[in-house]
């Protein structure tokens, strides 16, 4: 007689929130577990190997299946998203997941940091929101070493963001650039729920950016989050230049990023009124290397449209946009691509602390999400580290 397999008691209440947590259907869930409607009827009851996989295929952790109520979780740093009401609905797994991954790096890096024997960063924190939103702006482009005038003899919007993240990255801060949770290629990241997050440490401060968006929005995220790592405040954000929330840190964090970007006075020297604003705005928009819609809103704060004017202009360039298929990671350099995910100077610090000892090897690996030596060694070579 075959033996029956051990049923495990579990709350339905528990399973139907870790499916809807999951953003899941009944029917979506069916062919992979046919019974899963009379789950959450408590008509039958799973085996262990079943919640094992339902806790996998819903992102859940397996200890959370047994609560006899819904944990209320939320966001571990402050939200600020403001479109579509984001900030009021309940995180996804996947953006949960990906700010705790970046939490523990981020943990590692501080400690690896102290023990080498770095000074805390003093940009860190180092603005208010009473502070005037162009010298703070100012103090960035000195305090990262970056040139307006070198963004616009680049010759493509890939090149100039590469370039701001090194830039970034080489004054201390940790940037992450990734449309996908950890390494796994089936755990998409939506910019629709969020567009980038800061992590703020006066060793460590981290910046990531959704790396689905395209790649003028994810430049306008990495100078907003800026703007955050300068006030000392962390947070999760949907950066827009044209959103005009009354959130007083997205606001103040959105002008710094705008004049990080494209400064009111290099815009006025460069604007032709005599021209069409289509024409205008696209020219601008690969002077500036930013997206049109920076471009049009910047055109407003000079004074060049009144707010209907803006409006209609942004709603068609809103439009037009949306025809066109956001830019992801994509192919490219495996190398290049997982030092972007994890930071280039997050890698190059694992790596050195593997090589010289400090580090194991098995945990550099889960670090860096590869899995094994012959990855890690040729890692080390696209590092210039060997």
């Amino acid at each position: 007689m075959a033996k029956q397999p051990v049923r495990v008691s579990v709350n339905p209440q528990i399973l139907r929130w870790a499916r809807e947590r999951a953003g899941r259907d009944l029917e979506s869930l069916q062919k992979a577990f046919p019974k899963i409607a009379e789950w959450e009827r408590g008509e039958v009851q799973p085996t262990l190997k079943q919640l094992e996989r339902f806790a996998r295929t819903t992102h859940v952790p397996f200890g959370y299946l047994f609560l006899d109520t819904p944990p209320d979780e939320t966001l571990p740093i402050p939200d600020f998203r403001t479109m579509a009401a984001a900030g009021l609905a309940r995180p996804s797994p996947d953006l949960l997941d990906t700010i705790y991954l970046c939490q523990q790096r981020q943990e590692w890096y501080r400690n690896y940091a102290q023990m080498i024997g770095e000074e805390p960063l003093p940009f860190v924190g180092r603005a208010t929101l009473q502070d005037d939103v162009v010298l703070t702006a100012s103090d960035i482009r000195r305090e990262l070493g970056i040139d307006i005038e070198e963004r616009r003899t680049m010759p493509t919007w890939t090149q100039a963001l590469r370039h701001f993240i090194d830039r970034a990255e080489t004054a201390g801060i940790l940037v992450m650039v990734s449309s996908i949770v950890g390494n796994n290629p089936h755990r998409h990241l939506s910019p629709e729920e969020f567009r980038g997050f800061s992590l703020v440490d006066d060793y460590a401060p981290l910046i990531f950016i959704n790396g689905a968006d395209t790649v003028s929005a994810k430049m306008f995220t990495l100078a907003h989050e800026l703007g955050h790592v300068w006030l000392g405040q962390a947070g999760v954000s949907d950066a827009e230049i044209t959103t005009f929330t009354d959130e007083q840190v997205e606001r103040w964090c959105n002008s710094v990023a705008a004049e990080l970007l494209v400064p009111l006075g290099n815009l006025d020297r460069e604007y032709r009124p005599d021209a069409s604003l289509q024409d205008e705005i696209s020219r601008l928009a690969r002077v500036f290397k930013v997206s049109t819609l920076v471009i049009l809103r910047r055109i407003f704060d000079m004074g060049y449209l009144d707010e209907g004017e803006f409006w209609d202009a942004y709603r068609g360039e809103q439009k037009r946009l949306s025809k066109i298929e956001r830019r992801g990671e994509g192919g490219g350099n495996f190398y290049r691509t997982l030092s972007a995910r994890v930071s280039k100077r997050f890698a190059q610090a694992v790596v050195a602390s593997a090589l010289e000892g400090q580090t194991l090897f098995r945990d550099a690996f889960q670090m860096l999400g590869i899995r094994k030596q012959a990855t890690f060694d040729k890692l080390v070579e696209a590092l210039g580290m060997a």
